[in-house]
């Protein structure tokens, strides 16, 4: 038995067909369906019924699938430890980041992973937050930098890195220029948002219907910078975050009777232990820890 064996067969199974697992993998099709062949002859098993294109467990392959991913956790952990004890760590990062990322602390822990630590393939891909996160359930994505709103999704483990409430973002001598707001001072007005499958966009949203408000946008933009040269520009009060807001003649003003708050998480599969990951994931969370970005 060995461990690519077990790999391919935990692959076929999370996939659910021999194809997938192969594409996930980058291994031929009929590489992968050999060797779990072979798995099953050394144990003496049928651990998956090929139906066509679909793959399923047998009464001995849900037995013997919680151990064979023991043992790759265990395995993987090993070669963390022995990188982290060598000074060198190696693999690919696939990074996602949400639409319109502009977060120094961010950029600037990225740039310096590619300087630090050349033995890293790393490449960036942008996205809406909804996008990001189907990426990393189904293995596209190792690691992304998502906006969201509530709870976190419990497929994943998420480490919230920003949590705070939307305001609203006027120009300075506005009528919305108060000491406060609440959401309902917005219906008469032209409200600019970040896009659907934002974090920031559902805490609005969410906000609204939670006081049965009708969650209107009239003008959605991907990236934060753009919302608020809009909104200096008078095309509409902008719903953001309050540590997004910058530049002179704006102001911010809390809107007190927003429930949901807007945070950004760094997202990572369960059973993620690639070193190459785990420290960029260290790296990031402690450089966004320190700032207050928009969500």
């Amino acid at each position: 038995m060995e461990i690519h064996q077990l790999r391919y067969f935990a692959a076929v199974v999370d996939e659910g067909s021999f194809t997938a697992a192969a594409g996930r993998l980058h291994v031929s099709q009929s590489g992968i369906s050999t060797q779990v062949a072979k798995l099953e002859r050394e144990l003496g098993q049928q651990l998956l019924v090929r139906s066509g294109r679909r793959a399923r467990l047998t009464p001995a392959g849900e037995a013997v699938l919680p151990l064979a991913k023991n043992a790759l956790a265990t395995l993987d952990a090993i070669q963390h430890t022995a990188a982290e004890f060598a000074e060198a760590v190696r693999g690919r990062v696939r990074l996602g980041m949400i639409m319109g990322c502009s977060i120094p602390p961010f950029l600037d822990a990225v740039a310096e992973l590619g300087r630090t630590h050349p033995g890293i393939d790393l490449s960036l891909h942008e996205g809406h937050s909804d996008r990001l996160q189907a990426q990393v359930r189904s293995g596209g994505l190792d690691l992304a930098l998502i906006g969201f709103a509530g709870d976190a999704d419990p497929d994943l483990d998420v480490d919230v890195v920003v949590d705070e409430r939307i305001v609203a973002v006027v120009p300075v001598g506005h009528p919305l220029d108060r000491h406060e707001l609440k959401l309902a001072d917005l219906q008469g007005e032209k409200v600019l948002c970040l896009s659907p499958g934002t974090g920031l966009r559902a805490a609005y949203e969410d906000s609204c219907r939670r006081l049965g408000l009708d969650p209107r946008v009239d003008i959605d933009v991907s990236s934060p910078l753009a919302v608020l040269r809009l909104a200096e520009r008078g095309a509409g009060v902008a719903v953001l975050s309050a540590s997004s807001v910058q530049g002179a003649g704006l102001r911010a003003v809390p809107i007190t009777d927003a429930a949901t708050y807007a945070r950004l998480g760094l997202a990572t599969r369960h059973d993620q232990h690639s070193p190459a990951v785990r420290l960029l994931r260290d790296k990031l969370r402690t450089a966004l820890a320190g700032s207050r970005a928009p969500a």
